[in-house]
C-alpha cells in the first residue's frame, strides 16, 4: 500500500512539474513573440530610404546607368509583412549595390565616386549582416538606414559636382598643361646630386 501511495505521489509530482515547465515555456514563447513584434515595428518605422534622386545629375543618370536605376527601384519597394521579408529585402539590396561598383558610367568613373560607392556597399552589407543575426539589433539597423541615406545623398551630390565641372569650358592651352602635369607626375623623384658637395661614405 505504501508502495502504491509513493508511486501515486511521484506521478502527481511529475505531472505538476511538467505542467509548470509547459507554463514556463509558453510564457517564454509569449515574451519572445512580443520582443520580435517590437523589433519588427521599430525596423518597419525606421526603414525609410531616399529612393528618389535628389540632384539633377542623379536623375539624368537613371537613363544611362542601369545599375543605379535598379538599385533605387529596389530601395523603393518596402517590405511589409514580417522580419523575414526585411531580411530578404536586405539580401536583394546587398546584391544590387554590388552592381554599382561594376557598371560605373565613364563620366562618373572617378575616385571620388568610387570611394562613395564603396562606402555605400559597406553600409548596405552591414545592414544585411545585422538584420540576419539571431538577436536582431533594431536600433543599429535603423541607424544604418540613416547612414545609407547620408551616403546616397553624398554620392548624388558628387555626381552633380562632376556634371557641373564638365560644363565648364576648357581654356586655350589648358589641355596641354594637364598633359604636361600628368607626365611630370609619372617621372619618379630622383635626388639631384651636386658634384661640388663632397659625399659622406
Amino acid at each position: 500500500m505504501k508502495y502504491k501511495t509513493a508511486i501515486f505521489f511521484a506521478l502527481a509530482l511529475l505531472l505538476f512539474s511538467c505542467q509548470d515547465n509547459n507554463q514556463k515555456r509558453l510564457s517564454e514563447n509569449k515574451k519572445e513573440m512580443q520582443r520580435r513584434e517590437i523589433i519588427f515595428k521599430n525596423i518597419e518605422k525606421g526603414w525609410v530610404f531616399y529612393d528618389t534622386p535628389v540632384t539633377e545629375a542623379s536623375e539624368k543618370s537613371l537613363a544611362t546607368w542601369n545599375a543605379w536605376r535598379i538599385f533605387l527601384a529596389e530601395l523603393a519597394l518596402k517590405p511589409r509583412k514580417s522580419i523575414k521579408a526585411f531580411q530578404q529585402k536586405s539580401k536583394a539590396l546587398s546584391k544590387k549595390v554590388m552592381d554599382l561598383n561594376e557598371n560605373i558610367p565613364y563620366e562618373y568613373s572617378k575616385p571620388q565616386i568610387k570611394s562613395r560607392i564603396s562606402t555605400l556597399i559597406t553600409k548596405v552589407r552591414l545592414l544585411d549582416l545585422f538584420i540576419n543575426l539571431d538577436a536582431i539589433p533594431d536600433k543599429k539597423i535603423t541607424q544604418l538606414v540613416s547612414e545609407i541615406n547620408l551616403e546616397l545623398v553624398s554620392l548624388q551630390r558628387q555626381m552633380d559636382k562632376i556634371t557641373e565641372k564638365s560644363k565648364i569650358p576648357i581654356e586655350e592651352g589648358e589641355s596641354e598643361l594637364m598633359k604636361m602635369m600628368d607626365t611630370t607626375r609619372a617621372i619618379p623623384n630622383t635626388p639631384i646630386i651636386d658634384p661640388n658637395i663632397p659625399r659622406v661614405e
